[in-house]
């Protein structure tokens, strides 16, 4: 009690001798922020007046940012972009994938992705690989799409030379033994009851929609395994694809962060002349095949009334994918297409809203917004080296079905309509920063870099590119917009399908003025 007493005491002291001072000196004087008046009349666009003018650092031009791309005598490719920083990004990228697939058992490619980075003939094990790279600070990753197989590694600069070595290991040298090919077994069969399983079906129904538009042929051959091919799966099988898929012609060295010339000479030391563990002998049954679009429908009936596994009930959906051939990035109508899908946009039906969530977009605006029970809609471009396709993705409740099929389509007749300037300028400028923001990342630009010297041998730096975006018109849109109406649309299905229209009525919907669906009639509901 007695110390509570002491530290009033001391306290009331204290203020008053405060007050003296106040009284003495004034009171306290505070910092005059730019915000409280020190410039109340200069806008925030203009110089403030004696403040020195900034210098910023300059290069010469773009070419301190170009792409050095140089080819070995076997064929390989090393390309490479200066980036600063302790780390770099380094990779190799190959040109197969599941539509190489049409001669071999489907989901070979598949099964590559899960055997990458196990044992080699210099590393017994997956953990030895991986206590390499953690030597350097390093994590490595693989991924295989439908025309192209990546395998990564993120290190420590100083590393480079190992992690060439252990990539030319990985990619040239795995052992593939029937233990590690029983447990990629376990883990595709577990990536398909995912698959199946999972309350997003936005995988599943791009695995449907190239299977409707390219019937049995390249891109539409399946990306995953199918399930009664798992058990076949063996060394065998998975050489002789490699033999004619893994040569050097048709692979990339690529590297971000790093120096070209030690990255070539890396090359040279692990990748020249090495002889593969399936053999060194010439590629003989290469598939060459360009994609060959058809249009169709492929659809899948499913109770999706139970798919939510938590105490909060998920609506039973059906969802519709349609979609039309587009081009190949190869095309100079690649940039105008990659506009209108930004323009398109879309979404969930929820969005906290804010710059940069696309709340502007058409499917927003006409879609969305206006339609409450619609769940999703949302544009998507897919782009090969001999095809592209956009596509819409919607959701509803099965019995809305028709309603939502309809609204889609008058979206995609309206596409080939008039091309608002400010939406056109919008969906440009978004498209710029998006790429401009996703280059940022060093993993990202190793991948920009691999694909586009792998498909073109060249590299257009982000600045060209902006250049081109740019230059997208109104009447670029309508043209490619109209060319694409012209072709059979693809349709994917997925849920109750009782209400869904029939693949003509759908077609006849994209072939009017509006984009409405031929009525029906029926004697009894």
């Amino acid at each position: 009690m007695a110390a509570v007493v002491l530290a009033a005491t001391r306290l009331l002291r204290g203020s008053r001798a405060w007050g003296r001072s106040r009284l003495r000196f004034g009171a306290p004087r505070y910092r005059q922020f730019s915000s409280g008046g020190a410039y109340p009349n200069i806008p925030l666009s203009a110089p403030l007046p004696g403040v020195p003018t900034p210098v910023f650092a300059t290069v010469d031009g773009q070419e301190k940012f170009e792409t050095k791309v140089s080819t070995l005598e076997n064929g390989l490719r090393v390309a490479s972009q200066n980036k600063f920083g302790q780390f770099c990004t380094v990779g190799i990228l190959i040109n197969s994938g599941s539509r190489y697939e049409a001669k071999y058992l489907s989901g070979i490619a598949h099964f590559l992705e899960k055997l990458a980075f196990s044992s080699t003939d210099r590393f017994d094990s997956k953990d030895g690989i991986l206590l390499t790279l953690e030597e350097h600070g390093g994590i490595c990753d693989c991924q295989a799409s439908r025309d192209t197989t990546m395998y990564a590694v993120s290190a420590d600069s100083k590393g480079l030379d190992t992690v060439v070595g252990l990539l030319a290991e990985v990619v040239l040298h795995p052992r593939l033994t029937e233990e590690e090919i029983e447990m990629a077994r376990m883990a595709v069969q577990f990536e398909l009851e995912d698959l199946n399983m999972r309350p997003d079906p936005e995988p599943l129904l791009t695995e449907m929609i190239h299977e409707a538009a390219y019937r049995e042929n390249t891109v539409g051959l399946h990306r995953f395994c199918p399930t009664e091919n798992i058990a076949k799966m063996d060394r065998d099988v998975l050489h002789s694809y490699l033999r004619n898929y893994y040569t050097p012609d048709r692979m990339v060295l690529a590297g971000v962060g790093i120096e070209h010339g030690h990255l070539v000479e890396c090359a040279r030391k692990h990748l020249l002349g090495a002889r593969p563990a399936w053999g060194s002998g010439a590629a003989v049954d290469v598939d060459r095949s360009v994609a060959q679009y058809t249009g169709g429908v492929a659809k899948l009936e499913r109770d999706m009334s139970k798919v939510s596994l938590g105490p909060a009930p998920f609506p039973e959906l059906t969802h519709i994918m349609i979609g039309l051939e587009s081009c190949s990035f190869l095309e100079a109508d690649f940039i105008p297409f990659a506009v209108l899908n930004m323009m398109m946009g879309g979404g969930g039906s929820f969005s906290a809203g804010g710059p940069g969530k696309g709340m502007f977009t058409r499917l927003y605006l006409n879609v969305l917004n206006r339609h409450h029970w619609m769940y999703n809609a949302t544009a998507y471009h897919h782009s090969y080296e001999d095809t592209g396709l956009l596509c819409i993705h919607a959701s509803a409740d099965p019995r809305q079905v028709r309603e939502m099929v309809e609204i889609i389509t008058k979206e995609f007749i309206l596409m080939g309509g008039t091309v608002d300037v400010v939406e056109l300028e919008r969906a440009k400028t978004q498209l710029m920063s998006m790429l401009m923001m996703n280059l940022e990342a060093r993993p990202v630009i190793f991948e920009d870099v691999g694909r586009q010297v792998l498909a073109t041998r060249s590299r257009k730096l982000p600045h060209e590119l902006c250049a081109l975006i740019r230059d997208v018109r109104p009447e670029d849109i309508k043209r490619v917009a109209s060319k694409m109406l012209r072709g059979k649309p693809a349709v994917a299905a997925l849920g109750d399908l009782s209400d869904l229209p029939s693949y003509e009525h759908i077609q006849a919907a994209l072939s009017s003025r509006d984009g409405r669906l031929p009525r029906t009639y029926r004697l009894f509901r």
